[in-house]
């Protein structure tokens, strides 16, 4: 498809969004402002077609409104599926805004994903068809590749910059998560699968953060964090279980989680800004891996010392 058909798919969705609901006239005006149009209004026909185009090739339906005469986008799915219409509109709004401001590009700097446009369209084909993926994968914790990986992609996930797929490996006989970036290797296979009865991918990481998980039942987690970390937690919460208990010169956030290697991860990246309060086992945890990072540094400046530096 065209790259400048997508383009005006993106400005059509992203600006009837922007405003909540659009009259065909208010839309004609803006679009004879904007790059697409050469000062000329939008063909009635064109629109529509734009409409159906839009459903058909990004999923999202354009409505109309018959007591107001306006255009909204619908939403009216299931949560997960709003979350995932929400992640396409923000994309595809910054998308339109970053490929219109080509004289800006030195100054738009923008994070790198990997792994994202070389397998992700293959595997979201293959969950699509419900085929299996074959695929070679260099794990972090292992010397060698291990070759001729064989899942039934259940379904993939962005964190923390990297795309996963989580799926069933018959093999070890369980559910397994994998990053994007270090498979190689990977097809599509000609075996079919079934999703498990009953499956949900959302529920799969409900009660942890991040990309991991566990068998342990979730527990009650709460963290002090100081006014200014306060801030950051309450914009961009740890988990929906978040919970605020407002204090005079600190907050307590409450959770309920399963105790994961990515929540700790997570934890031990705010410093001294945040304190675990419970489960005893999780600040126990956090205090000993501080304490190690401490040992860490006592060496190198022995070390240094020694040496001279």
């Amino acid at each position: 498809m065209a790259k400048n058909l997508i383009n005006k798919y993106i400005w059509m969705v992203d600006t009837i969004e922007r405003h909540g609901a659009i009259s065909r006239e208010r839309l004609n005006e803006l679009w004879m402002q904007s790059e697409f149009s050469n000062g000329n209004p939008l063909p009635r026909r064109s629109f529509y077609n734009y409409r159906t185009g839009i459903a058909d090739t990004l999923g999202i339906d354009i409505e109309f409104n018959q007591s107001t005469y306006e255009y909204y986008i619908a939403h009216d799915g299931t949560e997960s599926a709003n979350k995932r219409q929400q992640w396409l509109l923000d994309s595809m709004s910054i998308s339109g805004m970053v490929s219109s401001s080509a004289d800006l590009s030195s100054r738009i700097l923008l994070e790198y994903v990997p792994s994202a446009r070389e397998f992700l369209p293959m595997i979201i084909d293959a969950m699509r068809q419900n085929l299996r993926i074959k695929f070679s994968y260099k794990s972090y914790q292992r010397v060698n590749k291990q070759n001729g990986i064989v899942i039934d992609p259940y379904f993939v996930k962005i964190f923390n910059q990297l795309w996963y797929v989580i799926g069933y490996n018959s093999a070890d006989k369980k559910i397994k998560t994998y990053s994007l970036d270090r498979m190689s290797d990977v097809n599509i296979t000609d075996t079919t699968f079934k999703m498990p009865e009953g499956f949900v991918p959302d529920e799969f990481f409900a009660d942890c953060y991040g990309i991991t998980t566990n068998k342990d039942e979730p527990k009650r987690i709460a963290i002090k964090a100081e006014p200014t970390q306060a801030k950051y937690l309450r914009a961009l919460p740890l988990h929906p279980s978040q919970q605020e208990e407002l204090h005079d010169n600190y907050s307590i956030f409450r959770y309920k989680m399963r105790n994961t290697y990515d929540l700790r991860e997570r934890l031990l990246s705010h410093g001294s800004s945040i304190e675990v309060l419970e489960p005893p086992e999780l600040k126990a945890q956090i205090v000993d891996e501080l304490k190690k990072a401490i040992e860490n540094y006592d060496k190198i400046k022995k070390s240094s010392k020694k040496t001279g530096n």
